[in-house]
């Protein structure tokens, strides 16, 4: 049975523990996780691919299980920033929430999963696969020392995953891909007052854009998904006012939906520069697939008996955002995500989750866990 006294407690130590990404230094809390995990019989690993960036590995396994399901929240946190009403380390309890860094994004997600198992500990629960619990570190930078190197090392290779770092008990069944990009354009120098002897890259630059941003991109239409967008995230150019700029860069945000190629839209992008430059290059910063996964799926289906056996109403989402469960589909593993945080308030000073939230998610998790079938 879930504790809730226990569970107020562990929540709050976690979130008193720092862990703010950057400088990056999960080791203090993966060191307080390991441990804790440690004393209910796990096995526990710490697994680190740069000092201090450490991620939880355990194993609540029984001879004779040959699958595995792994549910994974992550350490790390943003940066605390400025004008907090409370110190963002003190976990304060007011009116039913508990106050502090990380508390919804993602440090309420940890300490339903530890409750959780702590549950099945004390009860002596035998699941019917081998249970994986990872609590890794880079996720709010990219993940680069966390889920995936985890990943490609094969030291994490589930048959299923569940992962915890969604808000009010959605579960996200799709995700919106993305590119990132720089476009780097070349002009011609002159005199501010004679620009008609250069070619200016700004000029072709806001032209490139606006007819980027005026492009209708075909697109399958998704109930769980707003329609493409494109975001000029920043713009560089010019020496000096008085010269004709020889040089430009921007950098574009694409997502995209299901059923659209990266390879379509770079396409599309190259299309527009060449009408538009003569001299110009396009650096790949980072592509993310889309992601999708059936409402029928095991892990679905699962997630939402457990939530409705406690009354809570399911709600199937789609991810806007890039997600960790896209990791999971370069490996063929099924993902979801959910989570037990509060909308909105991730990356948010006074930052907090309610009360009753993490009961009802740790109780939904406990639910879930020895219920599932593969």
């Amino acid at each position: 049975m879930i504790n809730k006294a226990r569970l107020i407690k562990l929540t709050r130590k976690l979130i008193q523990i720092n862990s703010e990404n950057p400088p990056g230094n999960e080791r203090p809390i993966a060191n307080f996780v390991a441990g804790y995990l440690e004393k209910l019989g796990l096995r526990a690993k710490i697994h680190e691919f740069k000092k201090n960036r450490s991620n939880v590995v355990a194993y609540l396994e029984r001879p004779g299980n040959r699958r595995s399901l792994l549910i994974t929240p992550h350490l790390d946190t943003v940066p605390a920033g400025k004008n907090w009403k409370a110190n963002p380390f003190a976990a304060k309890v007011i009116n039913k929430r508990i106050y502090g860094l990380g508390s919804t994004d993602c440090k309420s997600n940890v300490a339903a999963a530890l409750e959780a198992i702590n549950s099945l500990v004390e009860e002596g629960r035998s699941l019917s696969y081998n249970l994986i619990f990872s609590a890794t570190a880079d996720e709010e930078c990219g993940s680069d020392l966390g889920l995936i190197p985890l990943l490609d090392k094969k030291i994490l290779k589930p048959d299923a995953a569940l992962v915890l770092d969604a808000d009010d008990f959605e579960i996200i069944v799709t995700q919106k891909g993305l590119i990132h990009l720089k476009v780097k354009i070349e002009g011609k120098r002159a005199h501010g007052a004679y620009p008609h002897l250069g070619v200016n890259a700004i000029d072709i630059a806001v032209d490139v854009i606006q007819q980027i941003k005026s492009r209708k991109l075909p697109y399958s239409k998704n109930k769980y998904l707003l329609p493409p967008t494109v975001n000029v995230g920043t713009i560089r150019g010019g020496d000096k006012v008085n010269v004709v700029a020889d040089w430009c860069e921007f950098e574009l945000d694409f997502r995209f939906l299901p059923g659209t190629r990266p390879e379509d839209l770079l396409n599309a992008l190259r299309a527009i520069l060449n009408k538009s430059s003569k001299n110009h290059k396009i650096e790949i910063e980072g592509i993310q697939q889309t992601y999708q996964i059936s409402e029928k799926h095991p892990l679905v289906s699962c997630l939402k008996e457990a939530m409705r056996s406690l009354r809570i109403t399911p709600r199937l989402k789609g991810s806007e955002g890039a997600t960790v469960i896209t990791f999971f589909q370069h490996k063929n593993i099924p993902a979801v995500a959910s989570g037990f945080g509060c909308s909105g308030c991730a990356h948010t000073r006074d930052e907090y989750v309610k009360i009753d939230n993490l009961y009802k998610g740790a109780q939904v998790l406990e639910k879930f866990l020895t219920s599932y079938k593969f």
